[in-house]
C-alpha cells in the first residue's frame, strides 16, 4: 500500500500511487489543476500489459507519494 506524503508534486517529478489494487508510477505534468495532479504513465514499462484506459490520469495530492525529485 502507498502511504502518501504531505508534500505536493511539481511538474517533471515522479510519483506513485494505487489504483484497484495495483501500483502506478508516473511523470508529474504542468497543469493548472490545484487540488490533483495530471501524471503521465508512459514511464512504466508494463504499461502495455495492464488494461488502463488511459496514458495519462489526474491523482489528488492525498494519494500519491513523491518517488524522485
Amino acid at each position: 500500500m502507498i502511504q502518501p506524503d504531505d508534500r505536493i508534486a511539481n511538474p517533471g517529478q515522479i510519483v506513485s500511487f494505487e489504483r484497484d489494487d495495483m501500483v502506478f508510477r508516473g511523470k508529474v505534468i504542468p497543469s493548472q489543476c490545484q487540488r490533483s495532479v495530471i501524471v503521465d504513465l508512459t514511464i512504466m514499462e508494463n504499461l502495455e500489459d495492464i488494461d488502463f484506459e488511459f496514458e495519462r490520469t489526474v491523482v489528488a495530492h492525498t494519494n500519491y507519494r513523491i518517488e524522485e525529485e
